[in-house]
Parts: C-alpha cells; structure tokens; sequence
C-alpha cells in the first residue's frame, strides 16, 4: 500500500491563516493527528467562490457503487490512469481537491523488514497532494449514521518518487505548490491537462527520516509516532 498514512498536526486556526481559507465545514469535528489511517475523516481543500475546507472520508467510493463493501479501499490513484481509470476519470475534470497534510509515511523494504520512514518538508511547512473526491449517496435503508445521506469521500493522487526518496519507495504522493493550489483546485477556469501539469512541475522540499513501528497500529496517535528512530526513550512501548 503506497502512501498508506500520514500527518495533520496543526490545529485548525494555524491551517486556516496559512492556506488563506475563506469557509471551513465544521459539520465533522476536526481534530489534529499524528497517525491518519484510511477510512478517517480529514480536512480537504476546495475551491467554492474562495478556499474552503470540508473533512472527508480517505477511501474513495465512486458515485455508481451500490454497496461501499463491495469495492477495495481506493486510497490512492496513479497519476498515469487517472484520465482513463471508470473510477476517476469523470473526475479529474470537475471534482479535483488538495489533501492538507504536514507529513506522511512510507515504508522501506529490507528484506522481510519493513521500516517506516517519515517524510515532511523541512521548515515543517503544510504539504497539499493533489486528490479527487466523489460524494457517494447512501441507498435507501444504508446507514452509516443517523444524519448522513451522503458520504464525501478522497483518493491520492500519486507519481514517481523524487530521486532522493526512491531508496525508500518508487511512488509518491503527488504534491502541488501553494502558489499554484487554486490553479488545481478551479475545476470551472481550468481544464484537467493544465491541472495535471502542475504535477510534473512540483518540487517541494522534503525531509525523510525513520522512525519506529509504533505509526503502524493507528491505535498509536502522538508526537513519539514522528521522532526519529534514535530519539525514541528506550522505554517507548512499541504497540504493533
């Protein structure tokens, strides 16, 4: 599983002053997390008149599906096939978002070990991958809960990964420029070629460092789940 996990430690008003955000969507309680897991709502930046933030459910589920069991857990979707793939392909036109993180993580393989590495920008700026979103309506008599109707959910884009990080994994998290985020996210002024450009052109700093095993129980949500590996106390319990 390719960008599998990753970060949101800042809290909403930091978010909302450094991205410019013009609404923010507080029907889901947000909440900081050093452990993001799929199936968990997130924050996710829009473009409606201005930058708005709704949380959505990581995990696409496209807007034919009669049972959202029925389908794999689409966390991710190649940057390669987006234009062509049924699932995401009406949407790369109409339905594009940025995921607002501040790091994720990826793991390394050696051998029959694998050791997470987490990977953020240097200054511990917020990082914005590129995504897609879909808004599945619930089938009579299908409840999740008690006041949904419908359940807006995301995917990742991915691309290869930038040469200095590919000693951890061939595939990354698209990531999209600040400067140019609106260029992305304006479905209505801006076809789907000049959005999925941005993504060749993108070249975000980032920093990778390993850490422990403790982000892969997402039972385990603190700052020791982003510390590097020799900084962990060594009475840190490792809950895997």
């Amino acid at each position: 599983m390719m960008c599998g996990r990753k970060t949101l430690t800042k809290g909403k008003l930091e978010i909302i002053e450094r991205l410019s955000i013009s609404f923010w969507d507080d029907s889901i309680p947000y909440q900081p997390s050093y452990n993001v897991a799929p199936t968990h709502f997130h924050p996710v930046l829009l473009f409606d008149e201005g930058r708005k933030v709704k949380l959505m459910r990581w995990g696409l589920i496209p807007t034919w599906v009669k049972d959202m069991t029925s389908i794999p857990i689409m966390i991710n979707a190649r940057v390669e096939t987006v234009t062509t793939k049924p699932s995401f392909a009406n949407l790369v036109s109409r339905q594009r978002c940025l995921v607002i993180t501040d790091g994720y993580y990826e793991w390394k393989k050696d051998g029959n070990r694998k050791q997470p590495y987490y990977i953020h920008h240097p200054k511990g700026d917020l990082l914005l991958m590129a995504g897609l979103w879909s808004r599945w309506v619930l089938p009579t008599g299908y409840k999740i809960d008690q006041k949904q109707a419908a359940l807006e959910t995301y995917t990742v884009i991915t691309t290869v990964a930038a040469e200095d990080l590919n000693f951890i994994h061939q595939r990354m998290p698209a990531l999209i420029s600040q400067d140019v985020a609106d260029i992305w996210l304006d479905c209505y002024q801006n076809s789907s070629s000049q959005a999925l450009s941005l993504i060749q052109s993108a070249n975000e700093p980032l920093e990778a460092y390993p850490v422990s095993n403790l982000v892969n129980s997402v039972n385990n949500n603190s700052p020791a789940c982003i510390q590097r590996l020799e900084e962990l106390p060594p009475q840190t319990s490792l809950n895997l």
